[in-house]
């Protein structure tokens, strides 16, 4: 057997647990295969802030001289499955600031597979997936996104879904039998050993051929060479603003080139301009500068540069005014306020339709009150 490695790709915090869980159960599965594994974690810009993608390897192999030899590396280079337990990264993530934009795919072997956790169907998620030049497989867990926090933990079974599905995709990197093995001996739960066999036998798969999917270029920057860097630390300075797109009228804020945090972001800001009166509150809260002043004196949020954090949402004092909306219903960046201006009727019905789809959704990012994930899990296993 060759090295084999799996990813996962988690919300740092939201997710942290939840990635952990998986990649050391990998490894405690491994080894009552008689193979030898270890796990490990490697963190984003700002190591576990709220949301930001981070990701947790597992590397299996026959030998422990193999083992060591794939250590040499700090990031696996290649992968035989992704794991994405969070379908809005599958647009791509940009968890180094200096990585640019990083397809969701970018390691994937070819022929080797995609997990993610969703709602969306097969198609959806490869309209925003990036297209490769090797076919890869695309497996879906039927689940809504298990957020929860440093210190609480969802255990709502997704993890041991993911293994199920692991076990069915990639057998050759830990056995059906070892992973049932292990999961009974390490949660004593034999619930949670029932879900990672329901999982596995309700896995199914779509090839997604070369070419398939989103055929943007993601974006990236040029990073200065040893020969070109200047003495000393420079950190230059954000140009000042300048009129609405350049005009005379309104103030958009000078920007950072390469400050493009949207790939962060789970939720988007939705706004109702008719409502809107003119407060500021969200254009003075914004952490990242997002809202450009338009002309009218209306707050534009400019969506390359929202990580979507949901402040606005939370200093509008106008109900639905403002409306943070699962980022999962959008396929680009484009303004909001040019929308609106070119059919104002449109954009209202448009914008009605998402707000009042919001409401009928539970959020999941943390809990509402102590016990409140133990009654979300009560009444999923009860259904």
């Amino acid at each position: 057997m060759a090295t084999l490695a799996v990813e996962v790709v988690y919300r740092g915090i939201f997710q942290r647990t939840l990635a952990r869980n998986i990649v050391r159960q990998i490894v405690f599965a491994a080894r009552k295969d008689g193979k030898i594994g270890t796990a490990f974690g490697r963190y984003s810009d700002s190591p576990e802030r709220n949301g930001i993608p981070a990701k947790q390897f597992a590397i299996v192999c026959d030998t422990a001289l193999e083992l060591e030899e794939s250590l040499a590396v700090y990031e696996a280079k290649a992968v035989d499955v992704t794991i994405n337990v969070d379908d809005s990264m599958c647009k791509g993530i940009e968890s180094w600031a200096w990585y640019g934009l990083q397809p969701i795919n970018e390691l994937t072997k070819s022929d080797g597979t995609l997990i993610v956790t969703s709602r969306q169907d097969a198609d959806s998620l490869i309209e925003d997936i990036h297209q490769k030049d090797t076919p890869y497989d695309l497996a879906i867990i039927p689940s809504t996104v298990s957020f929860s926090g440093l210190w609480v933990y969802k255990d709502d079974h997704t993890d041991m879904r993911i293994l199920g599905t692991l076990c069915k995709v990639c057998p050759e990197l830990v056995s059906l039998k070892a992973m049932l093995e292990s999961v009974q001996e390490q949660t004593d739960n034999s619930t949670k050993v029932a879900s990672v066999q329901r999982a596995h036998d309700r896995t199914t798969t779509r090839l997604v051929e070369p070419g398939e999917g989103n055929s943007e270029t993601p974006f990236s920057f040029d990073m200065p060479g040893w020969k070109t860097m200047e003495e000393g630390l420079v950190i230059r300075g954000i140009p000042e603003g300048t009129g609405f797109r350049g005009g005379d009228e309104g103030y958009q804020p000078g920007r950072s080139e390469v400050f493009k945090k949207w790939s962060v972001r789970s939720m988007r800001p939705v706004i109702n301009f008719d409502t809107c009166i003119k407060c500021t509150l969200c254009w003075l809260q914004c952490p990242d500068t997002c809202f450009d002043v338009t002309p009218d004196g209306l707050y534009d949020a400019n969506m390359e540069s929202c990580c979507g954090c949901g402040v606005c949402e939370a200093v509008c004092p106008v109900p639905d005014c403002v409306t943070m909306v699962s980022e999962a219903e959008f396929n680009d960046n484009n303004s909001q306020w040019d929308a609106w201006t070119a059919d104002k009727d449109g954009y209202n019905k448009w914008m009605t339709v998402l707000v009042d789809q919001t409401k009928t959704e539970t959020r999941t990012h943390g809990f509402h009150h102590v016990g409140g994930y133990d009654e979300e899990i009560t009444a999923t296993e009860e259904a």
